[in-house]
Formats: C-alpha cells, sequence, structure tokens
C-alpha cells in the first residue's frame, strides 16, 4: 500500500506540474493577443470546486469548497414568449446579458479569468472565449464575434494560441533535462563494462541469446550501452547482432518481427546485466534472520545448483516460495551451506548490494553552460526515439501494451527519488507534447489542423462543422482513455 501511494503522489505531482504548464501556454498567448480566458482550473471541477478564485474591481474573492458558477445561459424565447427550438426540436441557448446579475456574481465580471483548483486530479482546462473546445459552449458561439474573442482574431493570433501548451511542455522538457544534468550529471554502464555478462528475457533465449553474453553490436554497428541495445532491436528492428559468448564472437540473426514477439510475451527486464547476488542487508524477523545470513554472504547456489548471478538466484528463489531450501554461500572466503525458509512472495527477507557497484560506470558531470546544449540534446533524442516507439501501437501486440495511469504511475520509482521524479517528468512532458500535437479534433493538433486548412485556402470551417469534429474527437479520445485504463485493469486481474 506505502509503494502504492508514492507511486500515486509521485503521478499526480508529475501530472499536476505537466497540465497546468500545458495550459498556461495557451493563456499567455491568449492574454498576449488580448483574448479572455474565461477560467483556468488545475484538475477537473465537476459540480463544485476546492478553490474558486476571482478578481473583482481589483480585489480578489476566494471561494472553498464551492459550488462551480452557473453556466451564462439561458432558453431564448420568441416573441410570444415560447421557448425557441432548434432544427432538431432542442431548446437553443442564448447568454445572459451581465446586466440582470447581482453584483456578487461572478458571472457579471465576465473580463477577468476566474483561477481553480478543482477535485478529480485527472488533468486540468484552460477555457478560452470564443472558441469551440471541450466546454461546447454553443450559446456563447451562437453570438456575434466579439473583439475580445478567440474566433475574432487572425489566423496568425490564433495559431500561436493553440500551440502554446505543445511549445511549452516540449521546451519544459528540455529545462527539466538541462537542470537534471547540472544537478546529478549522467551516469551509465557500457556495455563493455558488464563484466558478468546481460541477461537475457526467455524470447531473447529462444531466439539465439544466452544468459552471459555481452554485444558487441546491432546491425553492423557498435554499442555503447543497454539503451541503444534495445532501440536498435526492438524500435529500429535492426536484425544482426554480434555477442561475445566464451571469448568468441557469435552472430545471431533475429526475425522481422522479432519486436512484436517481444510485445507479445509481454516480457519486462528484457536486458540487464548480471551481477552476484550479495547481502547488503537482512530483515529482523525474517527466514534469511533465522537461517543466520549475515550482510556480505554471497549467494552462490541454491539446493545444490551451481549460481551467482542475483537475475537467476531470484528467480529459484520465487520457484521455491513456500518451500524449504539450502543455500550455498561464501562468507569471509569459506563456502558455507544452510537451511532456509523461503516467504510466500519468493524472498528471503534481504537487501542486495545495487547492481552498479560492481562496475565501473562511465560518469559526465555538467557545468551550468555544458548543461544546456547538452539537456536539448537529450530532450530532442527523446522525442525522436518516442516518435519512432509510436509506430507500435498501430500493431496488434503494440495495441495490447497501451496503458493508462496504472501504467505510467509503475513508471515511478518505488521510493521518492527526486531524480528519476525530474527525469520521468521530463519524459512524460514530451509525450504529453506529441500526443497533444497528433490531428486528432479535441487535440491541439486537431485545432492547428483546420487552422492550416484555412491558412491554405483562405476558408474558415463552419462551427457547426467544428463542433461536431471537437464531438467525435472527444468520444474517440475517452474512447482510448477506457481501452488503455482497461487494459492495465485486466493485467492486474488476470495476468
Amino acid at each position: 500500500m506505502e509503494t502504492f501511494l508514492i507511486r500515486a503522489l509521485q503521478l499526480i505531482l508529475s501530472l499536476s506540474i505537466l497540465v497546468v504548464l500545458h495550459e498556461f501556454g495557451h493563456f499567455a498567448f491568449a492574454r498576449l493577443f488580448r483574448v479572455r480566458v474565461d477560467k483556468f482550473y488545475m484538475f477537473f471541477n465537476p459540480n463544485f470546486s476546492l478553490v474558486r478564485a476571482k478578481k473583482i474591481k481589483g480585489k480578489w474573492q476566494f471561494k472553498i469548497f464551492a459550488k462551480n458558477v452557473p453556466a451564462n445561459e439561458r432558453p431564448k424565447m420568441d416573441a410570444a414568449g415560447d421557448p425557441v427550438l432548434d432544427a432538431k426540436g432542442r431548446p437553443v441557448l442564448e447568454p445572459i446579458p451581465v446586466s440582470e446579475f447581482a453584483d456578487d456574481d461572478w458571472r457579471k465580471y465576465p473580463e477577468t479569468t476566474e483561477w481553480g483548483i478543482g477535485w478529480l486530479p485527472l488533468g486540468g482546462y484552460c477555457k478560452i472565449a470564443g472558441m469551440i473546445d471541450e466546454s461546447m459552449d454553443t450559446a456563447q458561439m451562437s453570438q456575434e464575434p466579439q473583439l475580445w474573442e478567440y474566433r475574432s482574431k487572425p489566423v496568425w493570433q490564433r495559431l500561436p494560441i493553440i500551440i502554446g501548451g505543445v511549445l511549452v511542455n516540449f521546451l519544459l522538457a528540455l529545462v527539466i533535462y538541462s537542470a537534471v544534468l547540472f544537478t546529478w550529471g549522467e551516469e551509465y554502464l557500457p556495455l563493455k563494462n558488464a563484466k558478468y555478462g546481460l541477461q537475457f528475457s526467455q524470447t531473447f533465449i529462444d531466439y539465439g541469446f544466452k544468459n552471459g553474453d555481452n554485444v558487441i553490436s546491432v546491425g553492423g554497428q557498435p554499442v555503447e550501452q543497454r539503451a541503444d541495445l534495445i532501440d536498435k532491436i526492438l524500435i529500429d528492428g535492426k536484425e544482426q547482432v554480434q555477442v561475445l559468448r566464451d571469448g568468441k564472437v557469435v552472430n545471431i540473426e533475429l526475425p522481422a518481427d522479432f519486436n512484436q514477439k517481444i510485445l507479445a510475451a509481454n516480457e519486462t527486464d528484457i536486458i540487464l546485466p548480471r551481477f552476484p547476488f550479495v547481502i547488503a542487508e537482512v530483515s529482523s524477523g525474517s527466514a534469511a534472520a533465522e537461517a543466520k545470513l549475515e550482510a556480505g554472504d554471497s549467494i552462490v547456489g541454491v539446493n545444490g545448483k551451481p549460481m551467482f548471478a542475483f537475475q537467476d538466484i531470484a528467480q529459484e528463489l520465487y520457484d521455491s516460495r513456500a518451500h524449504d531450501i539450502e543455500i550455498s554461500f561464501y562468507r569471509a572466503g569459506q563456502l558455507m551451506h544452510t537451511k532456509t525458509f523461503v516467504e510466500d512472495n519468493g524472498k528471503l527477507g534481504v537487501a542486495v548490494k545495487p547492481m552498479l557497484t560492481y562496475f565501473n560506470t562511465k560518469v559526465t558531470h555538467y557545468t551550468l553552460v555544458q548543461s544546456i546544449p547538452a539537456g536539448i540534446n537529450m530532450g530532442v533524442e527523446t522525442l525522436g526515439s518516442y516518435v519512432k516507439q509510436f509506430k507500435l501501437i498501430f500493431s496488434k501486440e503494440g495495441a495490447k501494451q497501451l496503458g493508462g495511469f496504472g501504467s505510467i504511475g509503475k513508471m515511478f520509482p518505488k521510493i521518492w527519488d527526486w531524480e528519476i521524479f525530474w527525469s520521468m517528468t521530463a519524459l512524460l512532458s514530451i509525450v504529453l507534447a506529441f500526443m497533444n500535437f497528433l490531428p486528432i479534433p479535441a487535440l491541439d493538433g486537431g485545432h492547428v489542423m483546420f487552422l492550416l486548412y484555412e491558412m491554405f485556402t483562405g476558408r474558415k470551417p463552419g462551427d457547426k462543422f467544428l463542433e461536431y469534429a471537437q464531438t467525435v474527437g472527444f468520444f474517440l479520445l475517452m474512447g482510448l482513455l477506457v481501452y488503455a485504463n482497461g487494459n492495465d485493469i485486466f493485467r492486474a486481474i488476470f495476468k
């Protein structure tokens, strides 16, 4: 439960930062071009808000745990006092004149923005006056355009307002990457320094790899680190791999659909450096404590099977869960044996020494000046890699891997680590920028698509067409959201 809460808090904080700054990008350009912004909210606020604030006559007014301001619209009446109906028999709505509101009614002051915090932490929004968006404010759109509305502005002003959110998210990622490099530097394990070789998932083994192999090249090009190795095989689809096995070079030919086979297998940790199982700490009252295991003990065998790699031993323990086993280990250079019980979760109740303590890693430190171009380069490379990965979702197996908030939350560490948190936030900022720029109605990219059409043809799409497109895009996104989070639920229950 504690792990869930830590990950959930990291996810909510990260998305809150990204969504608020994304919407601020829209807000800043809107105000730059003198377009009114009716509302700016962090989180969604169905029915009520945690906090509402609005500047009225130079003074701020605040409401806490308050119902939302009612919609500024009412049924339109004809000269006989009967409701006006549209072609489908539905009542036509019209804005209520501000002169009819009481002085303490916030709707009387539309020239200032209502700021707020909602109670549903799934995003946020910036409601721009005169814009067909997810609010579907048809009453306002049925009136004559006003100078302070989005729809009254020329294309060259409307375009920056739309792309402002994506632009801020991308720039934010570059800033975060630069700050991370300046603060913590960059550390990774060169594959040539993985002295115990690599551990591969079962699918890799089925196609010719062997635990302990070390990769020399992929597609005829040398690989420096594990991330490059995975990208070249799974994203770029390279099929020729050279490995060093027992001092000899071995060539492995992978099938063209190898990435689909990996996705179908739904394997995690597909390639990891092998490292010894050396105990760093023994939990009090655990099975390991009862077996008199101590910090510094190096396990080299389980149930008479010689093995030293953490991955092999962890798997053997999991296979022996809820059973008694015999462990062989070295202590102060002496081989010793003991019997113990493996807990139901496949654990002994020990913490092991971190993987990187066994290797010579490559560490690069950056000055403030050096971190800026390095951060920009990291952001551009991350975007390029994500764009290449995106094509996988259009395959059968790739679509099955789509995940929602649960999958995103699992990307954060089990313990709070600021370096990982900010690196993940930068990655999500890149993802948010790219996904929002897709040419789908209801996304920023959909609005950009219609603006470009208007720019090149000189004809503006009709409001009704934009309303229908917005509705279709909204339901498409909701369907995708339900599908992705449904995948998370399915995997949690059945896998």
